[in-house]
């Protein structure tokens, strides 16, 4: 951390040596209507805290800390998938205190999101409401909270900066840190507008004030397609049912497509299949989208063609399941 060191200044006296005779300086007071509207932004910053407040939590996973929002009242928590990587159980703790455990049930790692089911043995718990995405605007004031540095229940303000055309993420200059991740990022009315993300870094590792954030619109098709998961079974930051899974026995990068994991004795295993091997086509068709490979397995085929990759040979595999 940078220490900084401040001069003592007296506001409203001011001194000068031109002529060794002290000149007294006006105050400057404030206008009424720059303290109304003062008052007016604190209250919006109190109001959206106390409301958003209860339902973020901190989580943790393994080495791993973050903040959530709970999204659902029997105990839904949407995050970051950096978060919760490579995790099937997590400890998360509510802002009043309560400890509970959580079973990640969905991972996006292409928009960075995440669902933790909590065992709240019957207890309800407050939420954040989604934001309609087409109140979202480039410009409005915005409200992060999370546990930066482990500070569990820190808010930050800043405005929406900029709406990236391509996937509809957020960045904003609302002050971001380590520990923010997963944690809400907030309209006036207290409802969640993104789930903050990342940062920008300068290239001596120092924090530029941007932030980034997924947005509510991906973060609402999310949680519609897997808000009744009640297991951890993913592949490819997707969910699949267990006999989807058991079919080839891999995790793929949702991305590149190329295989993280294979399952011992699997059949991807049988056929060969390594970590590192890039799934290139599917039936004689290019791969471009994780669903195309969902969706064929959901007819419970007997055969599958794979066109893979592996360093700079290609070859098609002919899969029996």
């Amino acid at each position: 951390m940078v220490k900084q060191r401040w001069g003592a200044i007296a506001l409203g006296l001011m001194t000068t040596a031109v002529t060794g005779t002290a000149v007294v300086l006006p105050s400057v007071v404030p206008s009424t209507g720059v303290v109304a509207q003062s008052l007016a932004d604190e209250q919006v910053n109190v109001r959206v805290y106390e409301r958003a407040n209860p339902a973020v939590v901190t989580i943790r996973a393994g080495r791993s800390n973050g903040s959530g929002s709970i999204v659902a009242s029997e105990g839904l928590v949407l995050t970051n998938e950096h978060v919760v990587r490579g995790a099937r159980v997590v400890q998360v703790r509510t802002a009043d205190g309560r400890s509970f455990t959580g079973s990640v049930v969905a991972l996006d790692r292409r928009n960075d999101l995440a669902l933790v089911r909590l065992n709240t043995q019957g207890q309800r718990l407050p939420v954040i409401p989604l934001a309609d995405p087409r109140g979202i605007r480039v410009g409005q004031r915005v409200f992060a909270i999370g546990a930066p540095f482990g500070l569990a229940g820190t808010l930050t303000t800043g405005i929406l900066s900029r709406i990236n055309p391509a996937n509809g993420d957020l960045q904003t200059d609302a002050r971001l840190n380590p520990g923010n991740s997963g944690g809400p990022l907030l309209n006036s009315n207290g409802e969640l507008v993104g789930v903050n993300k990342s940062i920008i870094v300068s290239r001596s590792g120092g924090n530029t004030g941007i932030g980034n954030a997924t947005s509510a619109s991906v973060a609402r098709e999310f949680i519609s397609r897997n808000a009744n998961n009640r297991s951890p079974e993913s592949v490819a930051g997707l969910p699949l049912n267990p006999t989807q899974r058991s079919r080839l026995g891999i995790t793929l990068d949702t991305e590149s497509f190329v295989i993280d994991q294979v399952q011992p004795n699997s059949i991807a295993s049988r056929v060969g299949l390594r970590p590192g091997d890039r799934l290139l086509g599917l039936n004689g068709r290019r791969l471009v989208r994780m669903d195309q490979l969902l969706d064929y397995l959901d007819q419970s085929p007997e055969v599958v063609v794979l066109t893979v990759q592996r360093d700079r040979r290609i070859a098609n595999l002919r899969i029996r399941l």
